[in-house]
């Protein structure tokens, strides 16, 4: 068995099992089984705070999904004291753009569904890119300026301006 263990690759300091999972998993949620290592899928990036992975059904050639580490509910559940994470979403997408070699950031897409059209109720960005080789469908998704979408520049606005409606 600690052969088994020592040949996966170390992305993630995990310090408990996974029959004590952490603070902030929710069991039924996908994304939280994805950032616990339990469905194989390829984390490209991991940390205490945020994690990454490729879509399953990407939208464009480039299609990453930056979420907390730890389960946080959807973009609508968010307040002002969210704002640093939200950004630090983003800055961690911009990362994975350019070790991908993504450096057009005028041609990229970040954002959120808004609920109720995300199927994952954990919050997750979407980073797309080149937006300008999105199909159809994938546009029409991804709608700038729609209700179902919101930029995370117009989350990190929302979100600054419910402190100031009191």
């Amino acid at each position: 068995m600690a052969e088994i263990e020592a040949a996966q690759p170390a992305q993630v300091d995990v310090s408990k099992s996974s029959n004590d999972p952490a603070e902030g998993y929710e069991k039924k949620c996908i994304f939280c089984k994805i950032v616990n290592k339990e469905m194989g899928t390829e984390l490209l990036h991991c940390d205490e705070e945020i994690s990454c992975f490729r879509d399953i059904k990407p939208g464009a050639p480039h299609h990453y999904l930056i979420v907390p580490t730890k389960h946080v509910g959807n973009c609508k559940s968010l307040s002002k004291e969210n704002v640093p994470l939200v950004k630090c979403m983003v800055e961690t997408g911009k990362e994975i753009l350019q070790k991908n070699n993504i450096t057009d950031l005028n041609d990229v897409r970040f954002g959120f569904h808004w609920p109720p059209f995300c199927s994952v109720t954990h919050l997750h960005l979407h980073v797309l890119a080149p937006a300008s080789q999105m199909g159809f469908m994938s546009r029409l998704f991804y709608r700038l300026n729609s209700y179902w979408f919101i930029t995370a520049d117009q989350l990190i606005e929302l979100l600054n301006s419910k402190g100031d409606t009191n």
